[in-house]
């Protein structure tokens, strides 16, 4: 009987069922000259009605760590993650405060009289001064008219944030319409960064963010973490609040400052409501509090006007943190989990370089679906194994001068971080800054950077991975019990991601005898 035969078998005798809430199981260490990660889905029809499992046997000396996704479906393909995640609305939200129009609208979809009512309804529900005005109807209008699609994506990501905020909002006793205020701060992208500065779901200038316990460090940055900056910007909006004993001038003072609100009243001859103190705000302040009570108007209203929400890949409370305990890329959570790396940083987007590291004091979690939380703590032992291994590799010295391979000059694209970059061409971060004279590991849009590759680094991405004219095409045949992960390791500088791109495949899934292109080289 063949080897695929009776690996099934063998599998599934070895095989122990173990869920995430039951603590964590610590896999024993073996004396391995390999760690390979294979995909239970291709081993057992058995297997894949298993709400989790792990396997672990030997064969030859390899231990097979099976890393299967425990409960839920991956219905949701990569494509639409990256346009349900992708963070160009930031720019639009930012022009339409700061250069907001408030010409009359034509738009017959909402008659007047009945905004009119509904603000009052709004008005007689929440702790903000709702009142018609023909500014806040133009802006609704337009908001109506002109950006529906925009409104439609963050209505799908507020499907993720809104229950956090919410949470940290009761907590603090703070009105839970608040919530809004990140949508037209960030458009609900944590890694959003204003031309000032300003960085995160909440905005926080760096003083500000320090001010409120929000660090920033190589690494990461406390400000783009979603229940940090949140539990901040709740702490300011309340102190704002106590001074000004008002909503809309609370509002005022986030955007612009407390001191600007100030002068404000003073050169009003101190009056105190916001929309007769307006004038004398900066522009970008006097078009915060329409956009507020314009996007707080149009998410209660989101049924009567239609909108069509794109729900979140996964809701918040679908999500669970792990407390790292070695250094570890985002990068290669993705590879041992099966999880798409858009994902990842989406919900880990405070590390600013795709990595997340150990620092004594400080408590750095990874967030992680539930059904992928059980998969990294039965396997941490091997996980930890294989990371410590690709780092030793990574970070061995740079060849001598007649063994070293020709240089290329790299231009840092958008998106593009050391990690990154290094992985591409299977080099260390030291090396790069060696090699380019650098001290941190910030790189911008445009640099230049010097870099030796190995032998056999991976094509690049960015060219959409075509080989070279050096590389050679092998055909690969996919067996019983393969996968994405433990076909690239059968080729050294070879990622899923190239096979992706090589073979048009959008998802995971593999079917024995499918011809796969592979180019070496």
């Amino acid at each position: 009987m063949k080897l695929n035969r009776i690996l099934p078998l063998m599998l599934l005798l070895a095989c122990s069922i173990s869920f995430a809430q039951q603590g964590k199981k610590k896999v024993k260490k073996l004396n391995t000259k390999k760690v390979q990660m294979v995909d239970s889905i291709k081993v057992s029809k058995i297997a894949e009605e298993l709400p989790s499992t792990v396997i672990a046997t030997t064969i030859k000396d390899t231990l097979i760590y099976d890393l299967k996704d425990m409960a839920l479906a991956r219905k949701k393909d990569s494509l639409w993650l990256k346009e349900l995640y992708k963070s160009d609305l930031f720019e639009d939200i930012y022009n339409s405060v700061a250069n907001q129009d408030y010409e009359p609208v034509q738009y017959d979809e909402l008659p007047t009289e009945v905004l009119k009512q509904r603000l009052k309804e709004l008005d007689a529900r929440t702790p903000f001064k709702v009142e018609y005005n023909t500014s806040l109807e133009s802006v609704i209008k337009q908001y109506l008219k002109n950006r529906r699609g925009s409104i439609e994506r963050l209505m799908g990501l507020s499907e993720y944030y809104f229950p956090l905020f919410e949470q940290e909002l009761d907590k603090h006793n703070l009105p839970l319409e608040l919530k809004y205020l990140a949508v037209i701060e960030s458009a609900l992208n944590p890694r959003a960064q204003s031309r000032v500065g300003a960085t995160g779901l909440w905005q926080f200038m760096y003083p500000t963010g320090k001010m409120f316990g929000l660090d920033v460090s190589s690494y990461v940055d406390e400000r783009s973490d979603p229940i940090m900056a949140t539990e901040a910007a709740c702490k300011y909006l309340k102190s704002l609040n106590n001074s000004f004993n008002d909503w809309d001038l609370a509002l005022a003072a986030y955007n612009s400052g407390p001191g600007n609100v100030s002068k404000a009243i003073r050169r009003s001859g101190g009056k105190t409501n916001y929309w007769s103190l307006r004038d004398f705000l900066p522009r970008e302040t006097a078009g915060y509090v329409p956009a507020f009570l314009a996007t707080m108007y149009i998410f209660e209203y989101a049924k009567e006007h239609g909108f069509a929400k794109q729900s979140a890949r996964i809701p918040y409370v679908a999500t669970d943190t792990i407390k790292v305990k070695q250094q570890i890329t985002l990068d290669q959570v993705a590879k041992l989990t099966n999880l798409d790396k858009e994902e990842l940083e989406f919900l880990n987007p405070s590390y600013k370089l795709g990595i997340i590291p150990v620092v004594k004091d400080e408590n750095y979690m990874l967030r992680l679906p539930l059904t992928a939380v059980g998969t990294f703590v039965n396997n941490e032992e091997a996980i930890y194994t294989f990371v410590q291994e690709q780092h030793q590799e990574a970070e061995k010295p740079a060849p001598e001068l007649y063994e070293q391979p020709e240089k290329i000059r790299y231009r840092v694209k958008r998106g593009d971080y050391l990690g990154r970059i290094a992985e591409k061409y299977g080099v260390g971060v030291s090396q790069i800054k060696s090699w380019n004279g650098m001290r941190s590991n910030t790189v911008n849009v445009g640099q230049n950077l010097i870099i030796y590759p190995k032998k056999n680094a991976q094509p690049d991405i960015a060219s959409n991975n075509v080989p070279q004219s050096s590389s050679s095409e092998k055909v690969y045949t996919v067996r019983n019990g393969d996968s994405l992960w433990s076909i690239s390791q059968k080729f050294p500088g070879v990622s899923v991601q190239n096979i992706k791109k090589w073979n048009d495949i959008s998802g995971n899934n593999l079917k024995p005898g499918t011809k796969l292109k592979i180019y070496k080289g």
